[in-house]
């Protein structure tokens, strides 16, 4: 479990490091701020489509060992990708950065699930790890950006995530980490009716939800460093430092999602987080400064309340020995698929110079996902014990 927590952290901090530093890059080799973010989209591609392999790997050969590929494929290839030498070798090593990190979802997930005896808790603290991973990149890349080079943004983290890889195989190998073969906490198998309406919905729902976050996320440091000008000077650090602090401090709003997820109907969770969300966008259309940080805080706070539901309802609607074919096959829908964030992005900054229209297909995004879950299936209480009736004496 503590294994798979860091990989949530530094499959996140791994591909979140270039929103930040194409900042430092704009203008270089003559490409527009839109043109060197388009780099990245084979990456956040590869990053949602190798999901569904890597679960199957996951489900048929070994979850250890492709927890130990992801952690030095995705190392090696950051550092590979901090050593490029132009725009043909950062899309390269970006593209690679989403290989190695897709095959975390699909298999660290299944690996926590399996061994949580309160689901709902414990995807709730890894939550928390992915989130620290998506601000604190924003951090991470601005400060060694800024002190050192852009490469080092790439080089030191991805250093880091081979060393752990390293220390998982001794682990292993030493007989420390083994899996569990069985849910701690197993639950009957739905129906094959709700099975299949579930897949549907979630299905839009997913796909839609994965639009929302990856869009949000790319986008996040340069409208903060348009529109936070009252608060920052303009530089990479600090609009960095403050996409770090709209994710680290809705991090926390993790556990409470696991709470709720745990306590409550998953459906009404799931909804009412993603409902919330419409207004904001809305509001967020002409906010600037103060008004903009706790708009999209309050936003990335509603985004990771609804996660530990989300990925609840998707192990409820699963058989056990499918699971991580069936996070792979998520996470090709909210993360490979719905990369077409990133191109929505850039596209409406480079033909609009602002980000209008995307907070208001963001608003309609969120919109659909609410309406959609109103279809999933009710969820059915078990009836309370009976006590036996005594026979009078």
């Amino acid at each position: 479990m503590a294994f798979s927590n860091v990989g949530h952290f530094f499959t996140h901090l791994l591909m979140m490091l270039y929103p930040t530093v194409v900042l430092a890059l704009e203008g270089r080799w003559g490409l527009t701020y839109g043109e060197l973010l388009s780099l990245s989209l084979a990456g956040y591609i590869l990053y949602g489509v190798a999901a569904l392999p890597a679960g199957w790997l996951g489900d048929k050969w070994s979850a250890e060992g492709m927890m130990i590929l992801f952690f030095l494929g995705s190392g090696g290839a950051a550092v590979a990708t901090g050593l490029a030498s132009g725009p043909l070798g950062i899309a390269s090593g970006l593209a690679l950065i989403g290989v190695f990190g897709s095959i975390y979802h699909p298999v660290g997930i299944a690996w926590l699930v399996r061994n949580a005896a309160n689901r709902g808790g414990a995807l709730g603290w890894n939550g928390i790890f992915g989130s620290l991973g998506i601000g604190l990149a924003a951090l991470i890349a601005g400060a060694l950006t800024q002190f050192i080079s852009w490469r080092a943004a790439f080089i030191v983290p991805g250093a880091l995530s081979i060393i752990i890889g390293l220390v998982l195989a001794l682990a292993v190998r030493a007989g420390i980490v083994v899996a569990a073969k069985a849910d701690r906490k197993p639950e009957p198998e739905a129906s094959r009716a709700d099975v299949m309406r579930a897949f549907i919905v979630l299905s839009i729902t997913m796909l839609c939800a994965g639009l929302v976050s990856q869009a949000f996320i790319v986008a996040l440091p340069k409208i903060f460093a348009e529109r936070l000008t009252g608060l920052t000077d303009g530089g990479i650090l600090g609009a960095g430092g403050f996409v770090t602090l709209v994710f680290l401090l809705a991090s926390a709003t993790q556990i409470v999602g696991g709470w709720l997820a745990d306590r409550y109907s998953l459906k009404s969770v799931y909804i009412w987080s993603w409902a919330v969300q419409l207004p904001l966008f809305l509001i967020a259309v002409r906010l600037v400064n103060l008004p903009l940080l706790a708009a999209m805080m309050a936003v990335e706070c509603f985004n990771v309340l609804a996660t530990p539901a989300e990925n609840s309802l998707l192990v409820r609607y699963t058989p056990a020995r499918w699971r991580a074919t069936a996070f792979g096959a998520k996470f090709v829908l909210a993360l490979g698929v719905s990369s077409a964030g990133v191109p929505l992005v850039a596209i409406t900054y480079d033909r609009t110079g602002d980000f209008l229209w995307l907070f208001l297909a963001l608003a309609v995004l969120a919109a659909i996902i609410a309406f959609s879950g109103l279809f999933l299936p009710g969820e059915r209480r078990a009836p309370a014990p009976t006590r036996a009736i005594q026979p009078a004496e």
